[in-house]
């Protein structure tokens, strides 16, 4: 197997972005929101219940939709987010002198454009926590909430120079169906059902901030959400540890017991942390299998045959039944839709 990068190359549900796509909806008609649809990628079968969504994807949508909408958090909130306001946010923070000053003036900030929120940050058991508070009955807004709260996990990262480790991460929503995704997202323990929706730091872990030039921040708002909306951290949980030793070793040894042996512990001692993340090893080899046979397909210079091989099928039969029951589509179709 070729070495791949397990988290970047990871891909989401569609459910994942339906919150997204639907406050997309509201903002645009309906010719303008086909053609943001098809320009990023995502069709049909994206969309579909077992469609899964790539980083690119996401990025160009976010690209797209935050200029042509004229709101940059693309009707996430009760309030348009007007062009620039992101700039104005990275000349904000950057001007901070440690990573906790950052943290308060990205609160501050955002509580001057938000109506239905406001940033509440609380030092307190030994954490340094911002906290989304509703104002009113606000509509509690799946994707809006972890977008913002992994803007500032990214602006933090961009200031340190690294990715800032993350104490934990609470959603004033209830767990959902794809509650595996925001593993991808955040490398942290996730809650959900909480009081308020909320990312905490351990201020011990909250190191000096790096100058950062103005080409950096034209750099940043570039490539947006690219550098930081997906986690680069496979330490987090034990699942992305297992993607990981998988994405980087053959298929002959991706095995159970090779795979614990490699962890220094037992298969069953592996089985019952994977359980407690809430997956299972086949689970993840599926996964991973998928997400590269994905990248592949879209990239479309290998033939589904050798795709196949690849990913460690023993034969392109069972590739296609495999890959269908993933995503809903065959390999074939699939290539034909994305390329």
């Amino acid at each position: 197997m070729t070495n791949v990068t397990p988290t970047i190359l990871s891909t989401v549900s569609s459910q994942f972005v339906d919150d997204w796509l639907a406050a997309l909806r509201a903002l645009c008609p309906e010719a303008q929101m086909a053609s943001l649809l098809s320009r990023s990628g995502l069709n049909a079968d994206t969309r579909s219940p077992n469609g899964r969504v790539t980083l690119d994807q996401i990025v160009c949508l976010y690209q797209l939709a935050a200029v042509e909408t004229g709101d940059e958090m693309m009707g996430l909130w009760s309030r348009p987010v007007r062009p620039r306001a992101l700039q104005h946010l990275l000349t904000t923070v950057r001007e901070a002198t440690s990573l906790a000053s950052a943290l308060y003036r990205f609160s501050t900030f955002w509580n001057l454009l938000l109506d239905d929120y406001q940033f509440d940050l609380e030092d307190a058991e030994g954490a340094l926590a911002l906290i989304l508070k509703p104002q009113g009955d606000a509509q509690v807004q799946r994707f809006g909430h972890m977008l913002i709260l992994k803007l500032a996990h990214g602006l933090l990262s961009w200031l340190a120079g690294h990715e800032v480790p993350v104490r934990g991460v609470d959603f004033a929503f209830d767990r959902p169906d794809f509650d595996q995704d925001y593993a991808i997202i955040f490398p942290a323990p996730l809650r959900f059902g909480q009081p308020a929706t909320a990312i905490a730091f351990d201020p011990n872990a909250l190191g000096p901030v790096q100058t950062r030039s103005t080409a950096d921040l034209d750099r940043f708002l570039q490539n947006a959400p690219r550098d930081w909306i997906f986690t680069s951290s496979r330490e987090h949980t034990q699942s992305l540890r297992v993607r990981t030793y998988l994405g980087q070793t053959g298929w002959d040894a991706a095995t159970l017991t090779q795979t614990a042996s490699a962890m220094h512990m037992t298969p069953r001692t592996l089985i019952r942390r994977l359980q407690s993340d809430g997956t299972s090893f086949q689970a993840i080899k599926d996964a991973l299998r998928r997400d590269i046979a994905i990248r592949d397909l879209q990239a479309g210079r290998k033939s589904v045959e050798a795709i196949a091989h690849d990913v460690g099928f023993s034969s392109a039969a069972n590739f296609h039944r495999a890959f269908q029951r993933w995503t809903g589509s065959t390999p074939s179709a699939y290539r034909k839709s994305h390329t």
